[in-house]
């Protein structure tokens, strides 16, 4: 017996280290405003830091990871020059500023309607479930419906998850007020999965105000959401195999591609390597913050060479970690020429870095105010909160893609096609005819019908300006199972440009099995 002891003795150590200890943080927690200030920047900062170094290689390297021998630059002025040169790139960040300065213009009560009209009608160009959101708003749909993932193909994507960082850092210490704020706007946009990525987010942001442990933050943030959703069920995935293999990133990155890399949603993604899916790339967070163990270097290029959306991800895990450790605390190394930068308004808005700094720390004072802290001189008292899951979510449920058929032919007057499934997705846009006219935005708009087994339920608008373009042609889900003819009916043509259709994806109530 005394020879099984000892190895007992080891299992139950190990077990034991591996296990994350519950823990409740103390029900205020006080901190000085000079210290709010350099988290709300060390927020904001990480996320541009992030953003700046991800960016060359934003999926480029898609179902797999940049290996290790493969340099990322970084150098003094770059994030100045990116920002002038290559403004595109945070969308992440200029969307979220238009969340902040709808806060800052009408107050922390201003309804969903003022956040989704100032997105729907920035200049910013816009993709995926952001610009199906778009869609829906100029077309007379209102939030949360807009959203949803029968009217968004791209519900489950990342969108609100890269831009839910505003919610966090208004809601230190308070991650279920975080999710609040954000639920309204992330349902503009995203449903199920896709709003529990920036819910997850908000709530990282949030518990970082008050805790100096990354295990912790991540965990405790998990508690928000439903543990019967795909989205809860991939990180606690990826915190389990970082008990398991608490130093081989990799090895947790190969668990996440084999169980988790298959897409369902997002039409640009199924079927293919590319993968906007918000739980893989939350799971990339996620990744890039355990294993980086409080170290931003670290936790830079994991979360960078983890790949697919690899500068939102990196993103997210940085503003996650500057709010932890402040922006003092950031590395030198990260901060170089960053405030040569704090000064430039970020493109399609009229706010800098320093303005955010100072905005984000005015409402995040409003918020612990309502919800129950004080603010009394310099000292700030936070009321904690203990994370609550939010109601169950879930898009696509019972679907599953079955085919990719490619089209590639233009709308002459009308074009029919059948399918057997219970849904389908029909990808195309409305274009011109020649090269030459792509940098003009068009006011051209083609109007469209679309009928399902003879019976007429829909009309579109299909815009050809890339800012007010419907991302697919024509969706359907929850159809009978079974047979089903499909015809699209064009109302109007146009001398320079055309509808063209690129592929039908279609979907049964039973996956393929594999031979």
């Amino acid at each position: 017996m005394r020879y099984l002891l000892f190895p007992l003795l080891t299992v139950a150590f190990l077990v034991a280290a591996l296990t994350p200890v519950s823990r409740k943080l103390p029900k205020t927690v006080t901190l000085t405003k000079a210290t709010l200030q350099d988290k709300i920047k060390g927020g904001w900062a990480g996320q541009v830091i992030g953003c700046t170094f991800g960016g060359p290689t934003e999926f480029r390297y898609n179902g797999t990871m940049i290996n290790d021998y493969q340099p990322i630059e970084w150098y003094d002025g770059y994030i100045k020059q990116t920002m002038l040169n290559n403004p595109g790139l945070y969308d992440d960040v200029y969307m979220d500023l238009t969340f902040v300065d709808v806060f800052e213009r009408k107050g922390l009560d201003a309804p969903v309607a003022e956040h989704a009209n100032a997105y729907a009608t920035a200049g910013y160009m816009l993709w995926h479930a952001n610009q199906a959101g778009r869609y829906n708003i100029l077309n007379g749909m209102k939030a949360p419906d807009s959203g949803h993932w029968l009217n968004n193909p791209h519900a489950d994507d990342i969108d609100f998850q890269i831009e839910a960082d505003f919610s966090g850092l208004m809601a230190p210490g308070m991650p279920n007020t975080a999710v609040q704020l954000g639920d309204p706007i992330g349902h503009i946009m995203n449903y199920g999965d896709g709003w529990y990525g920036g819910a997850f987010v908000g709530a990282m942001y949030a518990l970082a105000f008050v805790s100096n442990d990354v295990n912790y933050i991540v965990s405790e943030a998990l508690k928000t959401i439903p543990a019967q959703s795909t989205f809860y069920q991939c990180i606690n995935d990826v915190i389990r195999w970082h008990q398991q293999y608490p130093t081989d990133w990799k090895r947790n990155w190969f668990e996440i591609q084999k169980k988790w890399s298959d897409d369902v949603g997002c039409p640009d993604g199924v079927f293919r390597a590319f993968n906007i899916d918000a739980k893989i790339n939350a799971a990339y967070i996620v990744l890039g913050l355990l294993y980086g163990k409080g170290d931003f270097t670290k936790t830079m290029e994991i979360s960078t060479r983890a790949g697919q959306d690899s500068d939102c991800n990196p993103a997210s895990a940085g503003g996650i970690l500057g709010t932890m450790l402040g922006y003092a605390k950031i590395p030198a190394y990260w901060k170089q020429g960053l405030s040569e930068a704090e000064d430039i308004d970020f493109k399609y808005t009229t706010v800098s870095l320093n303005e955010v700094y100072a905005m984000s720390l005015k409402h995040a004072l409003q918020v612990i105010e309502r919800n129950g802290g004080r603010v009394t001189g310099d000292a700030v008292t936070i009321a904690t909160q203990t994370p609550k899951a939010v109601r169950l979510e879930q898009g696509f449920s019972g679907h599953f893609p079955v085919q990719l058929r490619s089209i590639n032919k233009d709308i002459e007057s009308e074009y029919s096609f059948d399918f057997e499934g219970i849904g389908f997705v029909l990808k195309g846009e409305a274009k011109p005819k020649n090269r030459s006219l792509w940098q003009y935005e068009s006011e051209v708009v083609f109007r469209a019908e679309l009928y399902i087994d003879g019976q007429k339920t829909e009309t579109a608008n299909l815009p050809v300006s890339f800012t007010k373009r419907r991302h697919e042609l024509f969706w359907k889900y929850q159809l009978p199972n079974g047979k089903h003819t499909i015809r699209v009916k064009l109302l109007n043509s146009d001398a320079d440009h055309v509808v063209r259709m690129t592929d039908l994806l279609v979907y049964s109530d039973r996956p393929v099995k594999a031979r």
